[in-house]
Order: C-alpha cells, then structure tokens, then sequence
C-alpha cells in the first residue's frame, strides 16, 4: 500500500513539472498565434508586457514620456536581480538599448522582442546574469496606430502593419539630432536614463536581391573611433557574424546600393547624427542597426532578428566588463584633441572583400516603360568576392574650443542642450571676452522639403578674433564634459547636422534693414572719396566682374554692406568660440 502511495505521489509531482516551452504557451505573441503571418497591434504589445510584468519579477514596464499621438512612450526591463534602479547598475551590468517600431511597417523587432522577452522569463533560453536589456516596445506610436497594409510596396508580410511616418508625419529616424518630435524629445529621456553600453535599432531593408536574411548596419566604425571604434570594427562585429552563422544565420554588412547590383561593390552607410546610431555614438555606445530583407518570408524575419539580438546578447555576457572598460576611456579622450572632425568621405584607397551570397540579375527590356531594367533570378545563386569600402577619412575638421558662448534668446538650442544633459552656466554680468566670431560665408540649401526642413548644407564660415561684451544671461558651455561631441556636432555650423544646418538660425540669413538708393547714393559717393583703399577695391570689383560692372543695385548693396549703416547681426552666427 505504501509503495502504491509513494508512485501516485511520485506521478502527481511529475505531472505538476512545467517545462519551459509548456509555460511559453501561457503567454503567446499574437505573431504565433497567427502562424507567423501577423504582427501585433500597438495595444496587444504593451498589453503583453503587462501580463508578462504582472507574471515576472525579472520585467518591469514602465511610462516614460510623450510621443506627438498623445499616447506615451514605454521602456521595458529585464533583469534576473529585479533592479530597475539605471545608476545603481551601471557599474556592475551591460546595459543593452532595443528600440523597435521606429518605422513601424519594419515590425520584425516589435514581435522578436515579445519572444524573446518571453522566452528568458520562462527560461526558455538561458537569462543573462550579467547584462540588462531594456526596450522601446514601438517607438513610432502614431504610425503604429495608422495600420494598413499596402503602403510596403513589395514587403512580403506581415498581413498589416503601421505606417511609417509618425502622427505629424516625421520619419523618426532623421529627428534625433533636431528634435522636432516628442518622440525624439523622450528617446533622449530614455537614452540618458538607461545610458546603454549597446544599442540596437531593428528595421527591415531592400535595395538590391540576395540570399541574406539577416543584414548588419553597424555604426561607422572610424567615425566612433579609437580603441572603441576599433572593438567594434575587428572583434565584435566578426564575432556576431561567426556565432550567427554556426546557427545557419548568415549575415553580411547593410547592402548599400539602389537600382545596381551588389557584385559592383558598396561602400558602409554613414550615419550621421539624424539617424539613431549617429545620435547614440555621440555619447560612446556601440550602435548597430539590424537590417532584415523585405522580401524574405515575415516568419524568417522575425526569427532572424530573435537570434540575432540573442547573439548580441552572448557578446555582452561575454565582453561586458571590457566594453565598459573601453566606454570609460572614450569619455575621457578628448581631453586630448585639438581638432575634431566634421565631415567625413569613403576611403576609395582602403576596401575590404566580401564573400557575398547573391543572385545573378539580368538587365533585360521593360514591358512597362519600354526602357532596361533589372530582373534578380533566384534559381541562379552565387558567391562572389565583393569590394566593400568600410574606411572613413575625415575631409574637414575644426579646432576644438575650449567652451561656446551662446547669446540668450536662442530657446530650442537651449531646450536641447537641456534634454541632453549639456551642462552650461548663465554669464552673471555683462562681461567682455576675446572669442573668436563665425559669419557665414557661404552655404546651399535643399530645394525640396526634407523632414519638416529645408536643411543647408557645403556650410562655410568666416572667423576672426574680436573682443566682444556678452551680457548677463548669455550661456557658457564648456566642452570638457560627457556631451562634448553633442556640443561640437550642433553648435559647429558647417558639421553636416549642425543646428545650422537644420535651419534652426535662419534668421540671421535674412537682412532685416535695407537702404533707398537715391538716398544712399550720396553717401556712398562720400564713402569712396572718403576712403581710397575702399575705392580701389571697389574699382577692382567693377573692372574683374561684368555682372557686378553692369548692376548699379549690386553695386550700392556692395557699399551698403561696408558703411556703418550695415546690421551686425545679418549673418553672424550667434554662437562664439572661446578658444583658450
């Protein structure tokens, strides 16, 4: 009778064992219930968080801040110690930033990270000990929201998905250096709250056809620089390569073309500060973008971006102490600059091959246009040698300051430098100070709108060194501090997403005082004989330039630009540089 008892017991506890893929069936992701045909909509993702943190001690979901929808932003943690508290972990933890839903109709991320969320809460896959990971569920809530399902032309799946831009229909991945959103505005929140030593951006690509699911947007590497940039170039991204493809996931960098094939070679994409990347490198952390085929299954997106995200996670398991390590060290580094560089162009001298997996294309008669166009053929696969230009050489540079004075008055650049944790002090007193002065020599401008601007660009100053009285509530910001690439990026007027360059100065580009020509004619008449260096030029101007010779407007506005009747303020930069 006994033993008859102890084998009922002994069945009853075996039957009670759950086994972590049973107790993943307890929370599924509406991707697997739909067979992986469907993504989730914006409220069945925070609601599966919710059910996942109400479940788990190791999840937290948290509000964070505003979006332009009117809905709020999300961060969710996973932590096997239950730690939500950022500053208490940074020492001791690697910290990995997953944003996801950016561009919303990209939704791969949005339904990996569901899973694998679920599946190391379960433990389904090993938790890391060592490492934090914290997502954005969506970070575009206004394009999640306006879900259809035909606006990716060619993307094969999921069924219906969010729209790209957001509810003022910004592409959020060119806001992150101007800040237009309040999607941006909260990323910057978050960013410096969580203060990530990895961050991963999930998207979803075309351009060109191949064999890869998987594809690799890293951030440039000579850009990022020093023994930080050189980690990222030569260990970690080789190692995610290699411990992708044991597990049959091969991956090559971002296929950087459009209407060409990939056999002709590509060059890496920079990403300047617009782009997520380029923003979270500004502050030292190793940034890539994950950038999966549009026309590959959904289901094999999806599970690509799972395993590539777990991936990332071994790596910092495994190197976490020394990315901190070499974290700590970048902060630290411009304490020996004196230039630093603000555009940048391929280094056609230094290319690397890449065995890459393609298919042969043919160029053959349009039945459309009439015209030649390109036909992939996916029953010729090949693997080729490709050039891939990944070297970067800085084409311009400027002297780092050794603080900015910014005149008062100028409210978004100071809002920025606010939400980005820039530290600056207000001038006490009226003050005077030799600085050196910017007017703006030269620049073009973008003819078409682009995200809300009509961004400037081929930027070029005119500096001199003057001393100058600067008043009380003028704005110091000193350039040794964490922010210092944030501070050179923005406030350098001819870095390619300066401040300027976005159009936040516009003003100064516009004369506000003119003069009536019949008046000033005769003062200009007494400015010539009054001044015979200033005549000469004058008479030089006329006898070299016949446009000039043949305007008598050019050629008053010319004098009015040098009388004393001249506004200072007309293109003056705002902004000045103190150099010692």
């Amino acid at each position: 009778m006994k033993f008859v008892l102890f084998i009922l017991c002994l069945f009853l506890v075996l039957s009670c064992e759950t086994k972590p893929e049973d107790e993943a069936l307890n929370f599924p992701t509406h991707f697997e219930t739909s067979k992986g045909l469907e993504t989730a909509t914006y409220l069945q993702v925070i609601d599966f968080y919710i059910q996942l943190a109400k479940e788990f001690p190791e999840i937290n979901i948290q509000t964070i801040g505003k979006t332009d929808s009117g809905n709020p932003l999300h961060i969710v943690t996973f932590n096997t110690e239950s730690e939500f508290n950022f500053k208490k972990l940074a020492d001791n933890k690697t910290i990995i930033l997953i944003n996801n839903g950016i561009h919303p109709g990209e939704s791969d991320g949005i339904d990996a990270t569901m899973l694998l969320y679920r599946d190391l809460a379960v433990g389904k896959i090993s938790p890391p000990q060592n490492t934090i990971l914290v997502t954005i569920p969506i970070y575009n809530v206004g394009g999640a929201l306006n879900r259809n399902s035909h606006t990716r032309a060619n993307q094969n799946g999921p069924k219906s998905y969010g729209f790209r831009g957001n509810t003022q229909n910004y592409d959020l991945n060119r806001d992150f250096i101007k800040a237009d959103t309040k999607n941006a505005r909260t990323f910057s929140e978050i960013f410096h709250l969580v203060n990530p030593d990895i961050f991963i951006d999930n998207h979803v690509s075309n351009g060109a056809d191949y064999q890869y699911t998987l594809t690799h947007l890293f951030t440039q590497h000579n850009k990022l620089g020093g023994e930080l940039g050189n980690y990222l170039h030569t260990e970690m991204m080789p190692r995610l390569e290699k411990q992708l493809a044991t597990k049959s996931w091969d991956i090559t960098p971002y296929v950087n073309v459009f209407n060409e094939v990939p056999e002709k070679g590509f060059s890496q994409f920079m990403d300047h500060p617009r782009y997520s990347t380029g923003y979270t490198t500004l502050w030292n952390t190793l940034g890539m973008m994950v950038e999966t085929h549009m026309l590959k299954p959904y289901k094999q997106r999806v599970e690509g971006t799972y395993y590539l995200m777990n991936e990332m996670i071994a790596i910092a398991e495994k190197d976490g102490e020394k990315i901190k390590k070499l974290r700590r060290a970048a902060n630290k580094r411009h304490l020996n600059w004196t230039y630093y560089p603000v555009t940048w162009a391929v280094d056609t001298t230094n290319v690397s091959n890449l065995s890459f997996r393609g298919y042969e294309a043919d160029e053959i008669t349009s039945p459309v246009t009439g015209l030649k166009r390109l036909k992939y053929d996916r029953k010729r696969p090949f693997i080729k040698t490709v050039s891939y230009q990944n070297y970067f050489i800085p084409t311009d540079s400027i002297e780092v300051p050794k603080a900015y004075i910014l005149k008062k008055g100028w409210s978004k650049v100071l809002d920025l430098l606010d939400i980005n944790q820039v530290k600056y002090s207000l001038i006490k007193q009226d003050t005077t100070v030799t600085v050196d002065s910017y007017r703006i020599a030269n620049y073009q401008t973008q003819r078409n709108a682009y995200e809300g601007h009509y961004p400037h660009y081929n930027t070029a100053v005119e500096n001199t060194t003057e001393t100058k009285v600067f008043s009380e509530g003028d704005i110091l910001i000193l350039t040794d501090q964490l922010g210092i690439r944030y501070i050179l990026e923005t406030l350098e007027p001819s870095a390619i997403d300066s401040f300027f360059n976005w159009n936040f100065f516009d003003t100064i580009l516009q004369q506000k005082e003119g003069f009536s020509p019949y008046v000033f004619e005769d003062e200009a008449l007494e400015m010539l004989n009054a001044d015979s260096e200033l005549k000469e030029y004058f008479e030089l101007k006329k006898s070299s330039d016949t446009i000039f010779a043949q305007s008598w407007y050019a050629q008053l506005d010319w004098l009015f630009k040098r009388s004393k009747n001249y506004e200072p303020a007309h293109m003056q930069y705002p902004i000045y540089r103190i150099l010692k």
